[in-house]
């Protein structure tokens, strides 16, 4: 990863999927909509994030000599908003979710 300014926008899944039947049972149009959180995250917070998700205490470096591509990616989901679809879940829940998820089905 490069710096630290970098920004990232994440929706967990089960969101995701709920946003879909929503635009199924409401929406039936030609133009596109964005779906997501609306919450941006540096990469680097989003690796604490993840490190203290899954018990990891070591360090985490940056590599200054690697780029960080698009400096910020954000969804405009003001037009799914409209359709009173909102996420439930937040980054840190998500990741718990999905860790947990992880931990079963490994092994």
């Amino acid at each position: 990863m490069g710096n630290r300014n970098a920004l990232r926008e994440f929706l967990y899944v089960d969101d995701l999927a709920e946003a879909l039947i929503t635009l199924l049972c409401l929406y039936d149009e030609p133009e596109l909509i964005n779906v997501g959180s609306e919450q941006e995250v540096t990469i680097v917070a989003l690796a604490t994030k993840v490190a203290a998700t899954v018990g990891y205490q070591g360090k985490i470096t940056l590599d200054a000599s690697k780029p960080d591509g698009t400096p910020r990616k954000l969804m405009d989901s003001s037009r799914m908003k409209a359709f009173g679809w909102l996420p439930k879940t937040n980054l840190e829940n998500g990741l718990a979710l999905a860790y947990a998820d992880f931990q079963m089905h490994s092994s």
